[in-house]
């Protein structure tokens, strides 16, 4: 099959699929669209895109073919018929699905066992930030795959970071950047609340955070290299010096009658490193408890 990386195909338009189609279409790619939702794929048409009359017709029209749908199975139950699994010899599979390493791959094993490349991403943006200089996508799978289709993936999002051979690892970085982000507007509600009990604007926290930001990532970037390096004596603050702080917040909580949930479940967790003895150790000594 003669390769031409401008011509790609995109299955699944929901906002992130036609978000990915728009930007090929926008930067000079000869795009066909295929979605179960014909309607879908049929507003595009009028942006320059060709549609596919069916998964197979989208998969045989493109060297490269590109999935963004619910889940991994979709993908699957979508690309899975006698008839469609045979055209994907050949080609190169990008799955920009949601998933877990584990379905990462299985993916990677149904997609090879059928002749086809396979690469994993995660977008970890909106679908109105996809194309800009800075949006990042986790990128894993075979190193030589990956630079064949590192310019068009970079032109989805110009942070696009390649993450290693190991197919697990794009879902692995985004899952634990989600983590991250959930746990941290957790958070930010209860400190939202916080402010609004002592009448105090909720933009100002929100702007206060946004000017300290890089001194957190410091403080994160600090804490993991004590975690992968297992060193957390001598710290600049202990575990029990910082359990006060969380003490206080979850006092404040109570005095306000305002929503104690979250002060309350930070507590148990230092309680619960306080108790295994780490309470003279740095805050990251956390971790440990985690692993048990």
């Amino acid at each position: 099959m003669k390769e031409n990386m401008n011509e790609i195909s995109v299955i699944g338009l929901g906002e992130m699929g036609a978000a990915i189609a728009r930007t090929l279409l926008k930067n000079g790619y000869k795009v066909t669209v295929w979605n179960r939702t014909i309607e879908k794929a049929e507003k595009l048409a009028g942006e320059g895109a060709t549609v596919a009359k069916d998964a197979f017709t989208a998969v045989n029209a493109s060297p490269v073919i590109i999935t963004c749908v619910s889940t991994y199975e979709t993908t699957r139950s979508i690309l899975s018929d006698d008839k469609t699994a045979s055209a994907l010899a050949g080609r190169t599979l990008i799955e920009l699905s949601t998933g877990t390493p584990q379905d990462a791959r299985d993916a990677e094993f149904w997609f090879h066992s059928v002749g086809a490349e396979y690469l994993d991403g995660a977008i970890a943006a909106t679908p109105n930030l996809l194309g800009k200089p800075n949006t990042p996508i986790f990128v894993s799978g075979a190193e030589s795959v990956y630079r064949k289709n590192e310019a068009t993936l970079k032109i989805l999002g110009g942070g696009t970071n390649y993450v290693g051979e190991s197919i697990g690892a794009a879902a692995a970085w985004d899952l634990g950047f989600l983590s991250f982000l959930w746990g941290t507007f957790l958070g930010f509600f209860h400190s939202a609340r916080l402010f609004e009990s002592e009448g105090i604007r909720v933009d100002n926290l929100g702007k206060m955070i946004s000017d300290i930001s890089p001194v957190i990532g410091e403080m994160l970037k600090h804490d993991s290299e004590l975690i992968q390096n297992g060193t957390f004596d001598n710290p600049q603050a202990s575990l029990e010096i910082c359990a006060t702080s969380v003490d206080l917040i979850l006092k404040q909580a109570q005095d306000a009658g305002i929503n104690a949930e979250i002060p309350a479940f930070n507590r148990k967790i230092f309680q619960k490193g306080i108790d295994a003895g780490y309470g003279k150790e740095g805050l990251a000594a956390l971790i440990k408890t985690l692993r048990k």
